[in-house]
């Protein structure tokens, strides 16, 4: 079944970080620092949140509580309903994060993130790397921030297994000679990770940006470009990097989520605007529970 993707939102500057709630799509407006709200049943595209400190990817936690990534800001968020901010993580050992960029729950209530810095601007830069991190929630509410690589230069989408066994992260370096790749970590029982397997190699041309699952526990991708290579386009990977199917669009996509009721269309934000496509396969998500 070939996928066709309609533009229904935009365009607008930047657009990232598309989630569900169960009855409309949240998706960022990174440069105008907002979160849009889009109803399908309406058609109707509004701001949702504003002053979001260019925010990125977003998710639900399993109680529907919306977290995401603000990369101006360097800090993972939750925001709360009654509109205010709680920081989950701006710091480790008293040195900022770069640029939050992308997160994921797994079965267990912990968050991961990436944190690399998609700027020529890194004279202010504190860690001295760019890696994927660990949140783990704690009984008091606070989280205790886990270093889990030490391989990654710009890791940019990831996602978690839902039998929670497997990591799994786009390596999206920009430049000659970087790595643009998928790759798999094994998750071991106590939360470290296995060593790395590159499962596909997209260089020279543009690597992954953004990640979702299916319910057959297969991998649907955001990656390509109009620059090189067969262009913008939607991988669909099988756990093992088989490449399944691929679906081109019309513009560079930067990522993606199931919705709707049956959670068959498929959400993609690019060129700054939001696109959706019918599709032969079912969403998987966190929230809600699928």
């Amino acid at each position: 079944m070939a996928w066709e993707f309609e533009r229904v939102a935009g365009p607008f500057d930047f657009t990232e970080g598309p989630a569900w709630d169960g009855q409309v799509l949240l998706f960022t407006d990174i440069p105008k620092n907002r979160i849009l709200r889009y109803d399908p049943i309406t058609g109707k595209c509004e701001e949702f949140r504003t002053g979001t400190n260019e925010a990125n990817g977003l998710i639900f936690d399993a109680d529907g509580r919306l977290y995401g990534c603000e990369g101006g800001g360097r800090r993972v968020v939750r925001y709360n309903e009654d509109g205010s901010t709680t920081v989950v993580a701006d710091q480790f050992e008293g040195s900022r994060l770069n640029s939050p960029n992308d997160l994921a729950f797994d079965s267990k209530g912990r968050l991961w993130f990436t944190d690399p810095r998609y700027s020529d601007d890194v004279a202010d830069l504190e860690l001295g790397h760019e890696s994927v991190w660990r949140l783990d929630p704690q009984t008091d509410g606070s989280w205790e921030m886990v270093r889990v690589t030490h391989d990654t230069t710009k890791p940019n989408g990831l996602l978690v297994s839902p039998d929670g066994g497997t990591l799994y992260v786009a390596q999206s370096d920009y430049g000659d000679e970087k790595k643009r790749e998928l790759r798999s970590y094994a998750i071991r029982a106590d939360g470290t990770l296995g060593e790395c397997d590159v499962l596909h190699n997209f260089y020279p041309h543009r690597g992954i940006d953004g990640m979702s699952w299916d319910s057959d526990g297969n991998i649907v991708a955001t990656a390509g470009w109009e620059l090189s290579g067969p262009g913008s386009m939607i991988y669909v990977f099988a756990p093992n990097g088989r490449v399944l199917e691929t679906h081109p669009l019309e513009a560079r996509p930067s990522n993606c989520t199931f919705g709707d009721s049956d959670l068959r269309t498929l959400y993609v934000t690019a060129g700054g605007a939001l696109y959706r496509a019918r599709t032969d396969r079912k969403g998987w998500l966190v929230y809600p529970a699928s």
